[in-house]
């Protein structure tokens, strides 16, 4: 079974089926127009402009602004993809009448400059002054939208971010909402290998190390020869400085760790924090009108899809439409242990271009018709549709007793372990496509893992039920020391015994206090300042309330299987020690005023009534 829409009723009219009805009238150009940009502070830009041929007048653009390069030079004969990060969206955009401009952002690729941060306010600045200039082409007709995977989906809300009238559509896909929680400090817990890894590539990138990049599974053909010149550069001598001043730009160890708490500035500019970087910063400047199709996979790092659905919740004003698949980053793959092949087989084009043929070409989509809301529910294999998230409402609350989870409270009881500083999730995880890793199996030893971790574990399951939103892990911990990260994992255990990864939450004890949801990043999960202020060291020995949010899912538990819910003090894989080689001794409390519980948004789950339809 698959990820595919074919037959699925989830749609009026599924991407598929759009896609099928929908022909490319026009041609892709054999190279594009290729120049710089010069920005008000004199930083040249690079940028290709990709127009469809056989257009009859002008039509909407699309930006792509990325900093993965938007051309690599090929070496003679070569068929190399010269397009690697864009390509996909250029050739599917094009020929159906997209102009699509790709842009090596600020301190990247062709571009001169260098980079002061990840996702730089200045790259915003540049994104309206791009815009500016492609709504006065002759090939525009004053429509643009904008997207990309990750951080070119993140820099299309920067786009919209500033405002510009002719930006009516935006695509953020598995992209990001708050750089500091959704991506390299979930919980509060430092991700150590990820900004290690992305300064790898960042090197490899903007220093054009081709040595070093032939490392990166994306990257890895020898054909590719580093950033392509522009059209007025046929030498490479405006690229060979470009290329020198990135020698300057940060290297993303030394500058994520800078921000120890959100929103803290950085000590040499109070107006800069991890906020400056960050997409829901700049909320308040999307115009209402602005669609927006937001993106991500249950598996897509260890924070994307809270990005994706803050985004649905926040910009509620907006046209805007959460897409949900069983995805890890970019997808890839097709993480469901139930898949009849790796890759993805859902048409995420055809949806895409069903959106922005509706909100920039005015095209009788019929878009406005469907759901809002949908996504992949794994392990009943189908797309489901809905009118908002979270689309189940009931909880099941699960209590912790002596390796079980029960319905009742039970006996006032403990179980006590000391952290191993050693034990990790592995290197088949959730994490590892956010460092580029060309992943596809996932979590294949999930239940040795699993079985060196304190569970606790349900009875069978009567019926099939439904899992969809985010669980919560509310637990009452005692710790030997005054800070640990606490890893809650989600297992459904079949009734042979398999084991399968299902999600998990984590969180830094140092930010258990709870707080509402900021405006501008709204929440139905337990929310968090992660501000200085609000830090506080446990007490050891004292026992602390810990409401720890799963990441969301969409997972159907089947009759005869179990629920299990494992615990850890570590991930040596991906994460910081808490404290820094002090390992906590951890005790979950039962019962009385301290009864630990796993709440899940569960409903029954209706079986299709006939073969081969989804209900």
């Amino acid at each position: 079974m698959g990820d595919t829409d074919l037959d699925s009723t989830a749609w009026l009219v599924t991407p598929g089926a759009y896609l099928a009805g929908r022909s490319a009238e026009q041609a892709m150009p054999d190279r594009p127009l290729s120049l710089y940009l010069t920005m008000q502070d004199g930083c040249r830009i690079a940028v290709d402009v990709w127009l469809p041929e056989g257009s009859t007048g002008p039509g909407p653009a699309i930006l792509i602004l990325t900093p993965y390069y938007r051309r690599f030079a090929v070496a003679d004969g070569s068929d190399a993809d010269a397009i690697p990060n864009a390509g996909k969206f250029v050739r599917f955009l094009v020929p159906r009448g997209y102009a699509v401009v790709v842009v090596d952002v600020r301190g990247t690729g062709a571009s001169f400059g260098t980079r002061d941060s990840f996702r730089s306010p200045r790259e915003r600045d540049d994104s309206r002054e791009i815009a500016d200039w492609a709504v006065a082409q002759p090939w525009c007709n004053g429509r643009l939208g904008a997207t990309g995977i990750s951080y070119p989906g993140a820099a299309s809300d920067f786009l919209a971010s500033t405002g510009h009238p002719a930006v009516k559509a935006i695509a953020p896909l598995f992209a990001m909402w708050d750089t500091w929680q959704d991506h390299y400090y979930p919980g509060g817990v430092f991700l150590n290998r990820l900004s290690r890894s992305y300064d790898d590539l960042m090197i490899a990138m903007d220093h054009d190390r081709r040595d070093l990049l032939k490392n990166i599974a994306y990257y890895a053909n020898p054909d590719l020869q580093g950033p392509a010149s522009v059209d007025e550069d046929p030498g490479g001598a405006l690229l060979a400085q470009a290329l020198q001043e990135h020698l300057g730009s940060f290297h993303m160890p030394d500058f994520i760790t800078e921000f120890r708490f959100r929103e803290e500035p950085l000590p040499y500019d109070a107006g800069f924090s991890s906020a400056s970087f960050s997409p829901y910063a700049y909320r308040d400047h999307i115009r209402e009108d602005v669609a927006v199709l937001a993106t991500s996979g249950w598996m897509d790092g260890v924070g994307f899809s809270n990005a994706a659905i803050a985004r649905y919740l926040t910009l509620s004003k907006n046209p805007v439409h959460l897409l949900l698949g069983p995805w890890d980053h970019g997808a890839r793959s097709n993480v469901s242990p139930w898949r009849d092949q790796p890759g993805s087989q859902f048409p995420l084009l055809g949806e895409l271009l069903r959106f922005f043929d509706h909100y920039l070409m005015h095209r009788p989509t019929g878009y406005e018709k469907e759901a809002r809301v949908h996504y992949f529910s794994i392990h009943a294999e189908r797309w489901q549709e809905a009118r908002t998230w979270p689309p189940v409402d009931q909880i099941r609350r699960l209590h912790l007793a002596p390796t079980v989870l029960q319905a009742d409270k039970g006996a006032v009881g403990r179980d006590t372990f000391q952290v191993d500083f050693t034990a990790g999730s592995g290197d088949h995880t959730r994490y590892e496509r956010l460092a580029a890793i060309d992943t596809t199996t996932y979590y294949a030893d999930w239940g040795e893992r699993t079985a060196r971790l304190p569970s606790w574990t349900s009875g069978p399951m009567e019926a099939d039920a439904e899992l969809t939103g985010h669980g919560v892990a509310d637990l009452w911990i005692q710790s030997s020391e005054p800070d640990a990260a606490i890893f809650v994992y989600l297992s459904e255990v079949e009734a042979d015994g398999t084991v399968r990864y299902v999600t998990e939450g984590l969180l830094r004890a140092l930010h258990r206090k709870e707080s509402p949801p900021p405006e501008r990043y709204q929440a139905t999960w337990p929310s968090r300042s992660f501000a200085r202020a609000d830090a506080s060291p446990l007490v050891p020995g004292h026992a602390e309330r810990l409401r720890i949010a799963l990441l969301p899912t969409s997972w159907v538990f089947r009759a005869g299987s179990r629920i299990r819910l494992s615990i850890a003090g570590a991930d040596a894989d991906h994460c910081i020690q808490v404290p820094h080689g002090r390992p906590p001794i951890l005790t979950v409390l039962y019962g009385g005023d301290h009864a630990s519980a796993l709440d899940l948004p569960m409903c029954p789950f209706l079986r299709p009534t006939i073969e081969g339809t989804k209900a």
